[in-house]
């Protein structure tokens, strides 16, 4: 039978839309006369296999521009103040200029090499702002301002191919720069902010890797396959699969991140189920007999490539180390062949690091559990002064690790809610952001239980897939009704779709303009704006766990 006339492949496809858009396709299916494109493609699989409009896409730039525009110079004005190094700037920034100057770090008060616990990449980043502009504030800082706006930006685009929405993409964006938590990293040379960058990245080329995935799916039928057929030739040929590049550039930038923070491992796992399920889920659409065996046999090649592509990566941020002959643990095993004798110091390194990280128990003043995380329980202080002048007798002036409380106090609903419409839609989209957040937070979880010290900035690479939940619900409450209804090939909605959506609209618009009200409230907090005492306390809305 010719595969135009083959209503039984596609079905699944129709179906599998279905679950994507909470619109009942399979009834166009078995009327058995569903509309076809020129090429023997149903339009509904054409859109499923090739969504994005990159017309749309073009002119959605102009917005994005506006929001990173906005992100931009929060970050950047008036970077250098406060004065002087901030909380872990003395141990980074340090270790960024000894970098610089030595290739490694370096133990300036016992005028040795430096025992050092996370690897060089992040610092390496801090380095280069140093390089650019001096070993001063602006220096050590401005790395991490610039990746904070990028991480912006990539919130905005990542955002807008999952939504298929230029507002909800923007939304995310906006709702990233005005995050205090998210302000305060970018404006300090901590490692979390280049950790969060790097392990967002990774997600966004793997969305771009979906996608192509599927257009090449979307030609391999248009070329005349039937996927339905069993065995090697209901597969696409290896000419129309293509080198998956996105994916390889994933695996790249998940090496960076393990290369700046090794939290970043469980996004490694993580990411690579979604990559799998996202295959398998592609093959299941398009009526392939055996979606897991085939997912299995063409894709773990690649799979196993990106991983060698992470661990290359990661040696290779260890280059000033493994090139220079003074860091702490180059010389563990001096005999044979040189490259071995470093790589095996390495490794010995990493045992000690390793030690150091599960028996970490020490108490701290700012510690946290990560129950405590998502509900501001207890945040960080990285600068404290009095000094004034405020314009009045009492001064304060603070830069607080503090999410902008409306937006983080909606988390927790916003993860309940999408995992709630993600099983009832059956969409992919809360599978691709709620097992992120759980990668994120939940192995905090069990170090917990240890006692292990912990802080609440580990949250960080989890942050903008929690602003991704709540803009997701966001886009659920501006959705119109779902169709219930088949005329054709034609969905028909149920009446009220514009009142629905203006009130969404509403609704969406007013939480992100009192996130920006809050935002603006505790912006001095955030930038340690020297402020009237009695102003300060009254910031302090939990009271003793805030201060």
């Amino acid at each position: 039978m010719p595969l135009a006339g083959n209503v039984q492949w596609w079905t699944p496809l129709c179906t599998f839309a279905a679950y994507d858009h909470g619109v009942t396709l399979a009834a166009t299916a078995q009327s058995g006369n569903p509309d076809r494109t020129s090429r023997g493609v149903p339009p509904i699989i054409r859109r499923r296999l090739a969504p994005f409009d990159a017309r749309l896409d073009r002119r959605s730039w102009i917005a994005t521009a506006v929001v990173v525009a906005i992100a931009a110079i929060l970050r950047l004005v008036n970077l250098a103040h406060p004065k002087g190094k901030i909380f872990d700037e003395i141990y980074y920034a340090t270790d960024a200029h000894n970098l610089l100057t030595r290739g490694f770090e370096w133990d300036e008060k016992n005028n040795t090499a430096a025992y050092v616990v996370h690897p060089p990449l992040g610092k390496w980043m801090i380095a280069l702002g140093e390089w650019a502009f001096g070993y001063n504030e602006f220096g050590w800082r401005i790395s991490a301002a610039v990746i904070g706006t990028l991480s912006v930006l990539l919130v905005v685009r990542v955002g807008r191919r999952l939504f298929q929405s230029t507002a909800l993409g923007c939304a995310a964006g906006l709702l990233m720069a005005l995050d205090g938590f998210h302000l305060v990293l970018s404006r300090t040379a901590l490692l979390d902010i280049f950790l969060l960058f790097f392990v967002f990245a990774a997600f966004g080329a793997l969305v771009l890797d979906r996608d192509a995935r599927r257009r090449r799916w979307l030609q391999a039928i248009e070329e005349g396959l039937d996927p339905s057929r069993p065995g090697r030739a209901g597969r696409p040929p290896f000419s129309l699969r293509g080198v998956p590049w996105w994916r390889l550039l994933a695996g790249v930038l998940l090496g960076c991140a393990v290369a700046v923070k090794w939290s970043a491992l469980a996004f490694v796992l993580a990411f690579a189920v979604l990559v799998i399920f996202w295959e398998v889920g592609a093959r299941r659409s398009v009526g392939v007999r055996r979606p897991w065996r085939d997912t299995l046999l063409d894709e773990s090649g690649w799979l196993l490539l990106s991983g060698v592509l992470i661990v290359v990566t990661y040696i290779v941020s260890w280059s000033g180390w493994l090139l220079t002959d003074g860091g702490f643990y180059r010389g563990f095993k001096s005999d044979g062949d040189p490259v071995t004798n470093a790589l095996w110091s390495l490794f010995e390194y990493h045992k000690q690091a390793l030690t150091f990280h599960t028996g970490l128990t020490t108490a701290h003043t700012y510690q946290s559990w990560p129950w405590q995380w998502l509900l501001l329980g207890r945040p960080v202080a990285f600068h404290w002064s009095d000094a004034g002048p405020c314009g009045a007798a009492n001064c304060a002036e603070e830069v607080l690790l503090l999410g902008t409380p409306i937006l983080w106090w909606s988390f927790l609903p916003a993860l309940a809610a999408l995992t709630w419409l993600g099983i009832a839609r059956r969409d992919w989209r809360g599978a691709a952001i709620l097992l992120p957040v759980a990668a994120g937070l939940l192995p905090w979880f069990y170090y917990a239980a240890d006692k292990r010290t912990m802080f609440f900035f580990y949250a960080a690479p989890a942050l903008p897939f929690l602003v991704l939940a709540v803009v997701y619900v966001l886009g659920a409450i501006m959705s119109p009704a779902p169709a219930v209804e088949v005329e054709g090939s034609a969905p028909v909605n149920r009446t009220g779709t514009v009142d629905r959506r203006m009130i969404g609209a509403i609704f969406a618009g007013a939480y992100v303009l009192v996130v920006a009200i809050c935002f603006a409230y505790f912006y001095p907090i955030y930038t340690g704006v020297s402020i009237p005492y009695a102003d300060w306390s009254a910031r302090m809305w939990l009271g003793g766990r805030w201060i």
